[in-house]
């Protein structure tokens, strides 16, 4: 080669931006927060578990991770999803893809900590996303993000966490009705405790009036956190059950109230499906808020 010639490439080798080194460049998994996404094989995994995820949503999830902090536009995921000659209500479509994607990552659009919607113009993946060889598919989970063993319980029973999430507001009802039916016939209950069970009726008034009072804000939060798919209710409910505890313990005795009506053998009963009713809320806690989120 003569002196100040260009060096000739070598067919073999690829040049820069071809095709084959975009190729060698696409990772074979993405990790964001307890979540790992796999394009090979079309799985989202949460912990190593496979979440069941449709194969639209899943291509909407790797548009987003191809470009995080970036805007995707609506017009963007049409082409991807839908070829040009396919006539379908692409909105309903999409947002379709976008509500089962947020549901099987637990993320929510008005706080979003996954997947943030632009109005009119796309949607943007927000979380801190890495891109992983499979070289590294052994390696473990970095520390921040180690789950404590007493957290992931494995005698948890597995239900559909929206099934989970309305039975948990259904017992937040519950106890908000009775606290309303108990301060509308606060005149019944002075009665009724001084004649059935000898005690002063303005005790009980004041018992009642009390942990109403208490209660009341409680469910009222609970009730909303779970409406809004509140991420850090399962940290909060708790350290909450200290109090919600006792307070749910002492109205388990408030089908006494109605022994004229429904006698003691059905009071009692009912009592006892009250008694228990408190653990049950928190194993629905621990089932939809698995772990503090991130």
């Amino acid at each position: 080669m003569s002196e100040g010639s260009l060096p000739e490439s070598h067919p073999s080798e690829p040049k820069a931006g071809s095709p084959a080194l975009r190729r060698a460049a696409v990772p074979t998994r993405y990790r964001f927060g307890l979540y790992e996404a796999d394009p090979r094989t079309g799985e989202l995994l949460r912990e190593g578990r496979k979440i069941k995820l449709q194969e639209q949503p899943f291509q909407v999830l790797l548009a987003l991770l191809d470009r995080p902090n970036e805007i995707v536009t609506r017009e963007e995921l049409r082409l991807r999803l839908w070829p040009s000659d396919t006539f379908v209500d692409f909105d309903h479509g999409l947002n379709t893809a976008i509500n089962k994607l947020r549901d099987a990552l637990r993320d929510s659009a008005s706080n979003p900590r996954f997947i943030e919607t632009l109005a009119r113009r796309g949607y943007r993946f927000v979380a801190p996303v890495e891109a992983l060889e499979s070289a590294s598919s052994a390696e473990p989970l970095p520390a921040v993000l180690q789950v404590p063993a007493d957290v992931r319980d494995p005698a948890l029973p597995r239900a559909h966490r929206g099934t989970v999430r309305t039975l948990f507001a259904l017992s937040q009802i519950l106890y908000l009705s009775m606290y309303i039916a108990a301060l509308a016939h606060l005149h019944q209950v002075d009665a009724i405790s001084e004649r059935l069970f000898s005690i002063g009726g303005t005790w009980v008034v004041v018992a009642v009036i009390v942990t109403c009072a208490i209660g009341i804000p409680l469910r009222l939060y609970l009730l909303t956190a779970i409406a809004f798919d509140y991420a850090g209710l399962g940290v909060n409910y708790r350290r909450l059950f200290a109090v919600a505890f006792p307070l749910d313990e002492i109205w388990a005795l408030a089908p006494f109230l109605l022994v004229p009506n429904i006698g003691f053998g059905m009071a009692f009963a009912a009592m006892a499906a009250l008694v228990y009713l408190p653990f049950s809320q928190r194993t629905l806690v621990r089932m939809a808020y698995t772990t503090p989120q991130p």
